[in-house]
């Protein structure tokens, strides 16, 4: 875009009427709160995948639960770590004193608790991505119909329908659209993305939880 375009989009912004400056103003703070969400998460599920795998290297390689335990706690950001975390403590509290059937379902209740804990810790502020995917477009379309009643008002009261007098007003308008297009359009490549990471993460703990059991009471 030249200096001379931006310029002039400043100053369509400017002269916008109160109406669509708060429609540009919800909308900016829509996309600097999902970009802000999209970086965050971004890093945040690639240090549990990455560490979740390292873990997994672990798992294979020691072995005993007792040094599963001891390596888990280098993996504090991973999910499947916090799942065997909150396995092995529910084995380690009952194993002396459960029966083998009780100690299994005491161990798969705390598993799936911390799997449920798991899935909403990484799922938590995504909706939002969603939310702005499928709001902004319309809080947009709100501004620019604002807009251009704003325009027609101006034919009236100017007793005049050329495009000198009507353009600045849909001009303004239309910005509304493009930042509601701008605003909605890296939230919802975001959450999708975000969703399939999430998704394959919650079937990795899914897929772990019965070996892990498994392995655990065979000590």
């Amino acid at each position: 875009m030249s200096e001379q375009g931006g310029v002039g989009i400043v100053t369509m912004i400017a002269g916008a009427g109160p109406v669509v400056l708060m429609v540009l103003t919800v909308l900016i703070l829509f996309s600097i709160i999902s970009w802000a969400i999209i970086a965050w998460k971004f890093g945040f599920v690639r240090k549990s995948m990455k560490e979740s795998q390292d873990f997994l290297d672990s798992f294979f390689d020691l072995p005993t639960a007792d040094k599963l335990f001891a390596a888990s706690e280098n993996y504090r950001n991973g999910s499947l770590p916090r799942v065997f975390r909150a396995g092995y403590i529910e084995y380690s509290a009952g194993r002396d004193r459960a029966s083998s059937s009780s100690l299994k379902e005491r161990i798969r209740l705390a598993i799936k608790r911390e799997v449920n804990a798991e899935s909403k810790r990484l799922s938590r502020m995504v909706p939002f991505l969603a939310t702005v995917g499928n709001t902004a477009p319309f809080i947009g379309l709100f501004g620019t119909v604002w807009g251009i009643m704003a325009s027609f008002q101006n034919i009236g009261l100017m007793q005049s329908a050329s495009l000198a007098a009507v353009a600045p007003g849909i001009s303004e308008a239309l910005v509304a659209t493009a930042t509601g297009l701008v605003a909605a359009i890296p939230a919802v490549m975001g959450y999708n993305y975000l969703t399939h990471q999430i998704g394959l993460i919650e079937r990795d703990m899914e897929d772990f939880a019965p070996d892990f059991v498994d392995s655990l009471l065979k000590q």
